[in-house]
Parts: structure tokens; sequence; C-alpha cells
């Protein structure tokens, strides 16, 4: 079983779907407003990387044909939800501690401290969408993204869901760019990876899936599985030959890198051009993208 994304969304300032992602980054777009999306009900307390995620949610879903009037169209628990996120609460995290440490637990805000949990993205994604099937969240760094489509996989393969949404977002504000050191994307992308594409064609496939200890390492590793990729994303060494897609304009991507690839590839096989494979490398983690086999 392959598994094969039937739903992208993709939020960044400038960016608002999988082909703005190879487009130059416009300078000076504003912030992505997920209320103009979903709505403003629920999002007065959610932090900013949980409104981001529940915008990219509601998009997947809908795009992959699994939500209809803010409710899924298939069992709720067939459908799981995977997130990487590495800064996503931090600055509420930062938040609750100082004033913990400055006054006491005493004066932490109800609204706050559910925020400070570190799966607060997806159990919100969860609650807000009806989504019952497995639930989590990947934060390991710069592979995180690729290794949340990793999970995703396995819980399809193992028969634990039969649809799987994938965030990775980021967002930018004063704690998240003292921990990185400048401007992070302030978004990222959602996709579903489904079982069977019945519902909705598919639009990429997901292949192999490499991790080694080294991302040199890993890029020969994916060269040697699909020798036929030349066109690579994310940073890393590339294969002489190669060609890489840049996705760094938008500033740091971290966990939300590797989903963000994987809807930059669905947009390369949308416009054609004779691309059958897409390598995308994040950290040491790597993974093929396949074009999704023609209709007949």
């Amino acid at each position: 079983m392959t598994p094969a994304v039937t739903g992208v969304a993709v939020a960044l300032p400038g960016a608002h779907d999988a082909d703005g992602l190879l487009r130059p980054a416009p300078p000076g777009a504003g912030p992505v407003d997920p209320a103009a999306v979903i709505g403003r009900k629920g999002l007065r307390f959610k932090d900013r990387a949980t409104r981001l995620g529940l915008h990219l949610a509601h998009v997947a879903l809908t795009d992959a044909g699994l939500l209809d009037g803010g409710r899924p169209t298939v069992p709720g628990d067939r459908i799981a939800a995977v997130v990487s996120s590495n800064l996503g609460n931090a600055d509420t995290v930062c938040r609750v501690a100082a004033t913990i440490a400055e006054e006491s637990t005493s004066a932490l805000s109800p609204m706050d401290t559910p925020n400070a949990s570190s799966n607060i993205i997806a159990s919100e994604t969860a609650i807000r969408f009806g989504l019952r099937g497995p639930n989590l969240t990947v934060c390991n760094g710069q592979s995180s993204g690729l290794d949340a489509l990793r999970w995703a996989s396995v819980l399809l393969r193992a028969g634990r869901a039969d649809h799987v949404l994938v965030t990775g977002v980021e967002p930018d504000n004063e704690v998240t760019r003292r921990l990185v050191g400048g401007p992070v994307a302030d978004g990222g992308a959602a996709v579903v990876l489904s079982r069977t594409t019945a519902a909705r064609p598919a639009r990429a496939l997901l292949g192999p899936l490499v991790r080694t200890a080294r991302p040199a390492d890993t890029a020969a590793a994916l060269t040697r599985r699909r020798p036929d990729g030349r066109l690579w994303l994310g940073p890393g060494p590339l294969p002489p030959g190669a060609r890489r897609i840049d996705l760094g304009a938008w500033g740091e991507l971290s966990g939300a890198l590797g989903v963000v690839q994987c809807a930059a590839a669905t947009a390369v096989f949308a416009r054609g051009g004779g691309h059958r494979v897409v390598h995308a490398l994040a950290g040491a983690a790597g993974a093929a993208l396949l074009a999704p086999e023609p209709t007949r």
C-alpha cells in the first residue's frame, strides 16, 4: 500500500496554495488570517500556532473531501491527526513559566494553561473537526515534518486509520525569533494521506522514506532508491546534476519544512514538465514523492 496525498493546504504570507510555493515569495506580504477562512468563533484564546493549524486542517480536509459543514464526511475514528511543530506554543510556555516564577501558579490564566500542552495543536484540531483516530505531535528538530509523514504512513499501513491529516506549522513571534535567531515562517502546510484515492484523485504518492545519521548519507540512500529523481526540495547536499527548489524565502520553517516540501511536490506534479520523482531532504530524514498514476 502506497499512501496517497489526497488533500493539500498551504498558509504562508503570500502563498495560499501549493503552487505559490514554486513562485518567489512576494515582499511585504501580509500575515495569514485564519479567521478569514474558519471564522473567529473558538479562536479567541488560542495561540498563533493553533490558529494556523486549524486553518490548515480545515482547508486540507475540505480539499480531500473529508469535511462538509465543519464535520467529517467519513467516520471520525478513521481519520488520524499528526502535527509537526518544534516552536508551536513556545510563547505560551515561556509566558506561563515567567508568570509562575514572578508571581505564583495562582496568577496563571485558566485560558493559558491548556495551551501550554505540547499536543495542543493536534488535540484542538481533533476536537474542532471530530477526528477520533490516533492523535500525536512530532517535535524533533529539522527532520520533524518528514518524520510526521513517516508516522502517518505507519498508521495507514497498520490499519489504524484510512486517512491521516499531517500538519506542519510554526509561528513567528518574539520568542520563536529568539530561539532560532531570525524570522520564522509564520505558517506552514497540511496534507491528507489516504489509503485509498477513491474520494479524490491523488496529488502525489509517498514513496521511500529514508533516515540515516547524516544528511549526506540520506541523500545518497534516496538517490540509490530512486535514481530517476533529479529535483530536490530543502537544504543539504545534492547529487551531481540535480536541481534544487529553495523553500527558505519564508523564514525558518523548522518542523513545518517536511510537510511544506510534500505540498510543493504536489505543485510540481500538477504543473507537469515530466517530473515523476521529487526528493525531499530535511536534516537526516528524506522522502521520495512520486507523481500519481495517470488516470484512465
